[in-house]
């Protein structure tokens, strides 16, 4: 806590309560940021940590698939299997505001709408495995979106929560203290200004009252 380099002047007072006011209405919007981004910051987290085991275990399922269809099927066959997909995925990308923390938004747009068109072959000449590792991979292909969003705006709020706890700090433990510490400095001053001058004042009376004395 230090005292402001100003001079103890009714106008630099005035001044000062103002800005002490407004750091004081700030540090309370920033507590209320901090205090709900850390909120929504913990609802990714549980969420993000659910998404991450489900995922982990749809890519363990279907590595086991496709090592069995691997050891059932010929390399060339396998790999002409999958060679020509029937079913294409745009990622539409946006952003939404969450208290001033701008985070992704992915949304899968698929080409056609048939669920069967995750298989790109016939089954004349494939295992059932591979089919199990592709039905694998189609059911946690929209988690893996989800997991790479919230991964993202986790790391975005991260950012941000650090940057807010920062100027909380700052009011909280620099500003708002320097402005307290100034403004009893200048009201101290301000007073013993006061009581010297009614000092002076009661003085020069009780001088003219004397010299009115003498006169007379």
């Amino acid at each position: 806590m230090a005292r402001l380099n100003v001079n103890p002047t009714r106008m630099q007072l005035s001044s000062l309560k103002k800005k002490l006011a407004s750091a004081q209405r700030g540090h309370k919007l920033l507590k209320d940021k901090r205090d709900e981004l850390m909120r929504q910051f913990m609802n990714l987290i549980k969420e993000n940590k659910q998404l991450r085991n489900e995922v982990e275990a749809g890519i363990a399922d279907a590595n086991r698939y496709m090592a069995v269809a691997g050891s059932v099927m010929q390399s060339e066959v396998l790999e002409t299997a999958l060679m020509l997909p029937k079913q294409e995925v745009e990622l539409e990308v946006s952003e939404k505001n969450v208290m001033s923390v701008y985070i992704p938004v992915f949304r899968p747009k698929y080409r056609t709408d048939d669920v069967n068109d995750i298989y790109s072959y016939g089954t004349a000449f494939t295992s059932v495995d591979l089919d199990g590792a592709v039905n694998a991979l189609s059911e946690i292909f929209p988690k893996m979106i989800r997991l790479a969003e919230i991964e993202k705006a986790c790391q975005l709020m991260a950012d941000e929560i650090e940057k807010t706890r920062r100027r909380v700090n700052a009011l909280e433990h620099i500003m708002i203290p320097d402005y307290q510490e100034t403004i009893k400095y200048i009201t101290m001053k301000l007073s013993e200004n006061e009581r010297s001058t009614t000092t002076s004042l009661m003085k020069v009376k009780d001088m003219v009252l004397k010299q009115s004395h003498d006169f007379t």
